[in-house]
């Protein structure tokens, strides 16, 4: 599994722009082929930063989400709202070694 963590800053009066765009996207999004998880994470104290934390089943399935339609369009509406670049992580979880 691929665990991917993208964090955004927006400008602070396109936050709630930005709301509306993953809350009209994130069922498709959800429910495209290898995504098994996708939440949505506020910062606490600067309201126009959010992280995006979704789990793939693996590297291939999102590059497909990444090589869509569904991310072109989607992607092209959230970047224009930036402030900051934004940071993207691809992750994995670590095994546990025994002692």
């Amino acid at each position: 599994m691929l665990i991917r963590t993208v964090r955004m800053t927006f400008q602070p009066n396109k936050a709630d722009e930005f709301l509306e765009i993953f809350n009209s996207s994130k069922k498709m999004i959800r429910n495209f082929p290898g995504c098994t998880h996708l939440e949505l994470w506020q910062d606490y104290h600067q309201k126009n930063i959010f992280t995006t934390f979704s789990h793939w089943e693996d590297e291939e399935a999102l590059n497909n989400y990444r090589d869509s339609e569904l991310f072109r369009s989607t992607w092209k509406k959230t970047k224009a709202l930036f402030q900051e670049k934004p940071v993207a992580h691809s992750q994995k979880k670590s095994q546990e070694v025994a002692p």
